[in-house]
């Protein structure tokens, strides 16, 4: 009888219950790509069609990922109108590019039709322009054309961030026709947070936050209620800019409008998110010399050839600070503890400078580095440099001495570390500064020259206090 009553209750668990997706560290069971490899191999439906409608977006993408590439395809196919388009925003570019290239426009117009517009323009923005008119001409005109018009707008602008679905409503409207209206209109937007106020050409005349609206009583005006001075963006406004506009104000929303003042979209938080994980992840792969675009899913040319010009760059400027070596190449003959020790002060000073490197940049990013406190900011990195210059010179200067045997090699290259360090952190915050002056990215090109500026006085101080201290020739 009890086996009997577990069978029961067996068969009463979801699907993930029974075979659960994740271990206790987060993360995805073998066993369960497996059982899903399995059942696409067999054209389950049924038990396909039942895992992905209990999965959220984030881990269906996350399934799609472990999943070799053909068995992906066959999912989407299998699921058919269960399966959540919105889950291939959430692998890697180069999966979801792969996935929508091998589906027909049919399916994929489908799709993107139960999305959110800025979710079906985040979809389709990746693939080619032959690609996309040949999804786009598969939706409705309304549909299509608001998709195109947000796929016109510039790359990471708040126009191709933005969904358009949002609540709009008259300002002479009372709190009950609002709610009223909200209440009878069937195709709303999924999650809202405040609705607005526009003219009859769609002009934006203020905000009215739930919060307000549903604490007022029916026969309120709205005007009574409208925010006339609520923050808002401009299409063109960079989505960098608009992510740093709700960390400062604490914004959970914020309109979207025109040249003309007309209201045309809304941004979210969940967006603003997205936003911040991607410019993230960009400066991250630009200080390390990687292309903003390399995916973890990427085949070894792609990435080999994404990583070759930042590297050739590097070797030319290895060649330079060589080059220094070549000025003492007699010194070095004489001394072989110079060869030896050369490459600590250039390492300690390329240390030295990342670190001050990668606090400029990030300050320069969010704007916390400015005119106004640069000198001191640089004055400050100054500092930190010669303290830690003065630390180091006693550990090296004893270090050098203890190993070599050799009377004031130890004083030789104390002063060069001391000089390096300065060096490397000065340089590592004046040239992103200088870069981001001249507009061009910091994260991207700080890294290569500052490595070069530290081997060049790493070495020249270095070898040069050598010289003169021993007197070589």
């Amino acid at each position: 009888m009890a086996e009997g009553v577990n069978v029961a209750q067996t068969a009463d668990l979801s699907v993930l219950d029974r075979f659960p997706m994740r271990d206790q560290d987060g993360n995805i069971r073998p066993e369960f790509v497996e059982k899903i490899a399995t059942a696409v191999k067999a054209v389950d439906t049924a038990f396909l069609r039942e895992v992905v409608a209990e999965l959220h977006e984030a881990d269906l993408g996350d399934l799609i990922e472990a999943l070799e590439p053909d068995d992906r395809v066959s999912l989407v196919e299998l699921t058919g109108a269960d399966f959540d388009f919105s889950a291939l925003n959430e692998v890697d570019d180069s999966v979801r590019e792969e996935i929508l290239e091998e589906l027909e426009p049919e399916t994929v117009a489908e799709g993107v039709r139960e999305l959110d517009s800025d979710d079906a323009v985040e979809l389709l923005e990746g693939l080619d322009q032959e690609d996309q008119e040949e999804i786009l001409e598969k939706l409705p005109p309304s549909e299509r054309d608001a998709l195109e018009r947000s796929l016109e707008y510039p790359e990471n602008s708040a126009g191709r961030r933005m969904q358009t679905e949002f609540i709009a409503v008259p300002p002479d409207w009372t709190v009950g026709q609002a709610i009223d209206y909200m209440r009878d209109t069937p195709e709303l937007p999924h999650r809202f947070y405040e609705i607005y106020a526009v003219d009859s050409a769609q002009r934006w005349q203020g905000a009215v936050s739930l919060d307000a609206l549903l604490r007022a009583r029916r026969p309120v005006p709205l005007a009574d209620l409208i925010d006339e001075d609520r923050r808002r963006v401009s299409v063109m406004d960079d989505q960098e800019e608009v992510a740093r506009l709700f960390g400062k104000y604490n914004l959970v929303s914020v309109p979207v409008v025109d040249t003309a003042n007309r209201l045309v979209g809304v941004i979210t938080v969940d967006d603003v998110v997205d936003v911040i994980e991607e410019e993230a992840d960009e400066d991250l792969k630009a200080l390390g010399g990687v292309t903003s675009d390399e995916q973890l899913s990427d085949n070894v040319w792609t990435i080999a050839k994404g990583r070759f010009n930042w590297l050739l760059v590097n070797l030319a400027t290895a060649f330079l600070a060589s080059s220094v070596l070549g000025l003492f190449e007699g010194q070095l003959e004489k001394m072989v503890a110079l060869a030896v020790l050369a490459p600590i002060v250039a390492s300690q000073g390329g240390n030295a400078a990342t670190q001050t490197m990668t606090v400029a940049v990030r300050a320069l990013a969010t704007r916390e580095l400015g005119p106004n406190n640069a000198f001191r900011v640089v004055m400050r990195e100054g500092l930190v440099g010669l303290v830690n210059g003065l630390a180091f010179a006693v550990i090296t200067g004893i270090a050098a001495v203890t190993w070599f045997r050799i009377p004031g090699l130890g004083v030789v290259i104390g002063l060069a570390i001391v000089c390096n360090l300065v060096a490397g952190a000065l340089g590592g915050i004046l040239i992103p500064m200088v870069l981001d002056r001249v507009r061009a990215d910091p994260a991207v090109a700080s890294g290569t020259f500052v490595t070069t500026v530290t081997d060049v006085v790493g070495f020249f101080s270095f070898l040069g206090i050598a010289t003169l201290w021993f007197g070589l020739k």
